[in-house]
């Protein structure tokens, strides 16, 4: 599949049959077809039936990546039905945020000689919110041939720039016979009559719509209400206009007309429009007063209204989820790009007085390399330039680039740019840069929305930076205070794991070290500083020294000896603590505990077996400046594995901390010999993190026997 330029694609009629007839035959409001490109990973919305393209506008482009119904159903090839709002907000709360509105909605996959794209079917709020068998059959039966159309279109399809209307063909009598009779009914009515088409135009209105709303037909016919009057230009008309659309359920709402005139508006929608009634309204001091606004005639450019309203709002909501540098450019770049037409972006910093690109997507590698670096006052790009001022520039043409910045040298290919300062409270924290493949045209709502967007981007970014920042700082500290390697020991085998908690800061106070005593003998030690946060960390750092200061006496001692510097140190936060010492000639195994969970011991193959070593334990370091901890002794066969590790891998709420470390117990079983670092890493992602994710530290130290 091509991507196309304005143009339609081939077997448009077979298409549009097909289409039609699924709309009939399913019992659906209104459907569209979204296929996917072959230039880049978005679906495009190549054509739609039943809604008017305004309305559909915001989702005209959507990221394969998305969380959504539509991206679900083409990325795992399944049919997703959305029944209720209710549901859409639970399963979907990204895409729910731009769809305000009740309706029931069904997704099915174009999946034939190639993955083409999806179907999309609406149907009114009436609709239960379950699939019936046959209502699924007659949903996948007819997207099955839609997929057939589309495998036998004799040439390459291309991607429409615009989505094709398809109207509802319906039979009945002579039209020209029936539209003389219906437009003398309507000239006989009291009451002020419209007709909207899908698109929200007027086609029709009567002498008394005339006189109501103070405009001649001439300046009306053909226009969009909320556009052509300026006390009805206020988001909330457009927005009772599209709920109309959407639910195909009647409306009614009242609007002032100044000076104090209020009417009433009626609204009854059907598949080929709305019709309106319009009247006086009878108590002129309604309980709840529409909002006011004077704006004048044609200030409300295309494309300005409640679609793009609906579609910051998504936007926003996938931003706020963000937490990493990496986090935002993605989102720009899979939802915003597509959403706005846009094939690449570049998200620039400032540091150190230069430009630094901090994401991107659609350039040469070797462009990026060339634009990355560049001093702030660089005459190359104007990402500069728009940083330092903070006004949003918009380039229709690389000819209108040139007027304004003639030294800019056009090195990416790009036709047309939107350079968006990221600005937070007169702090520039960077400039983003969205380009196009052709000359691309700003309508006054795009440049008002991307505008707004600019500043959602500088918001997520501002804070993505912040915790990027803190989270160098915690990594670099954890690296620092955490051994870099394992000292060798002879006969012994070593292998050892960290990973933070999935969220924070990445930062937290477990540890394990490894202290050559001897030849034969060696020291292990693993812990758990309560907390996860630099605090915990630089303790954590205290209890290792302490530990090595006095490695290799015996293990109780080692330990109240660390009980006594944390006590003190006079700290709040307590820590466990399992320590070893390994004799390896003697093959016997020294320990004491500090309220540590317990080590596994897996006897040698053939006869493998895992088992808990029971250990006396003695309180938590920290708690008590007398504390003694007994000494536990146990053998250490040829060829066996040791397993210390911390409770958060065998710890998480509402499981058993002992059932859990008997499955632990399980996997080091059925291990088999397997090299010690493939073992660690198979450990660390059992069980219980498999469906969940992970709330404390995990270390874990192996330590096999040659």
């Amino acid at each position: 599949m091509k991507n196309g330029g304005s143009g339609g694609f081939d077997g448009e009629r077979a298409l549009d049959e097909a289409l039609v007839a699924t709309v009939r035959r399913t019992g659906a409001l209104a459907g569209g077809v979204y296929l996917l490109s072959a230039t880049e990973p978005v679906l495009g919305l190549a054509m739609v039936c039943g809604l008017p393209l305004v309305a559909v506008a915001p989702w005209r482009r959507v990221a394969v990546s998305a969380l959504g119904p539509l991206s679900e159903a083409v990325r795992e090839d399944h049919l997703v039905w959305v029944g209720r709002q209710e549901d859409m907000a639970r399963l979907y709360p990204h895409a729910a945020a731009g769809m305000p509105y009740q309706f029931a909605l069904a997704f099915a996959p174009l999946h034939g000689v190639h993955r083409w794209g999806a179907l999309v079917l609406v149907w009114s709020k009436s609709h239960p919110p379950s699939l019936t068998r046959r209502e699924r059959g007659h949903i996948l039966s007819n997207s099955r041939r839609i997929t057939r159309v589309l495998d036998e279109s004799p040439g390459p399809l291309s991607l429409p720039d615009r989505p094709r209307a398809v109207p509802l063909r319906w039979s009945g009598p002579d039209p020209a016979q029936a539209g003389l009779a219906a437009a003398d009914l309507v000239q006989r009515l009291p009451l002020g009559a419209l007709s909207l088409d899908l698109e929200g135009r007027i086609t029709y209105l009567n002498d008394a719509a005339v006189r109501l709303l103070g405009r001649s037909a001439e300046r009306l016919l053909g226009t969009l209400p909320w556009q052509a009057l300026p006390w009805l230009d206020d988001p909330v008309h457009e927005e009772h206009y599209r709920t109309a659309v959407f639910s195909r359920e009647s409306v009614a709402y009242t609007a002032l007309r100044p000076p104090d005139r209020w009417l009433d508006f009626r609204l009854y929608p059907n598949d080929s429009g709305i019709s309106a009634l319009i009247s006086p309204h009878q108590d002129q001091q309604p309980a709840q007063e529409p909002p006011r606004v004077a704006t004048p005639l044609g200030a409300a450019p295309e494309g300005v209204g409640t679609g793009r309203i609906h579609q910051l709002i998504h936007l926003a909501a996938a931003l706020s989820q963000t937490v990493t540098v990496a986090d935002v450019t993605h989102v720009v770049a899979d939802r915003i790009l597509p959403a706005f037409g846009a094939r690449g972006m570049v998200v620039f910093a400032a540091d150190a007085g230069r430009l630094k690109v901090i994401g991107h997507r659609g350039y040469d590698p070797r462009v990026i390399a060339r634009l990355n670096g560049l001093p702030l006052d660089t005459d190359l790009t104007p990402a500069g330039h728009i940083l330092r001022s903070g006004i949003p520039s918009f380039f229709a043409d690389p000819d209108e680039l040139a007027r304004v910045h003639p030294r800019t040298l056009v090195i990416s290919g790009k036709q047309a740019w939107a350079f968006l300062p990221l600005v937070v409270a007169d702090r520039r924290v960077g400039c983003c840069v969205l380009s196009y493949d052709r000359p691309h045209s700003f309508s006054a709502g795009d440049r008002a929305v991307l505008v707004s967007l600019s500043g959602l981007i500088a918001q997520a970014m501002d804070r993505a930076l912040l915790y990027d920042a803190e989270h160098d700082l915690a990594h670099g500290l954890q690296q620092a205070l955490l051994p870099v390697t394992l000292p060798p020991v002879p006969g012994l085998a070593v292998a050892a794991r960290y990973l933070p908690a999935a969220h924070g800061m990445d930062i937290g106070g477990d540890f394990y070290d490894l202290i050559r005593l001897s030849d034969t003998t060696a020291a292990a030690v693993i812990g758990d500083v309560q907390g996860h946060n630099i605090t915990a960390a630089a303790l954590m750092g205290q209890v290792r020294t302490a530990v090595h200061a006095t490695a290799g006496a015996q293990p109780g001692e080692v330990l109240a000896r660390t009980n006594q510097v944390l006590m003190d140190l006079e700290t709040d936060l307590f820590v466990s603590c399992l320590y070893l010492h390994i004799d390896l000639a003697a093959r016997r195994l020294h320990l004491a505990s500090a309220g540590h969970p317990p080590p596994l011991l897996r006897s040698p193959a053939p006869a493998a077996r895992t088992r808990v070593l029971e250990v006396e334990p003695g309180p938590l370091l920290g708690i008590d400046v007398d504390a003694s901890y007994p000494v536990t002794t146990a053998p250490l066969p040829a060829g066996a594995l040791l397993a210390l590790y911390t409770d958060g891998l065998v710890e998480t709420p509402g499981t058993d901390i002992t059932a859990s470390i008997t499955a632990l117990a399980g996997h080091l079983t059925d291990s088999d010999d397997r090299p010690l670092d493939d073992l660690a890493d198979r450990l660390v992602h059992a069980v219980p993190h498999r469906t969940r994710a992970r709330t404390d530290d995990i270390a874990l130290l192996l330590l096999r026997s040659r």
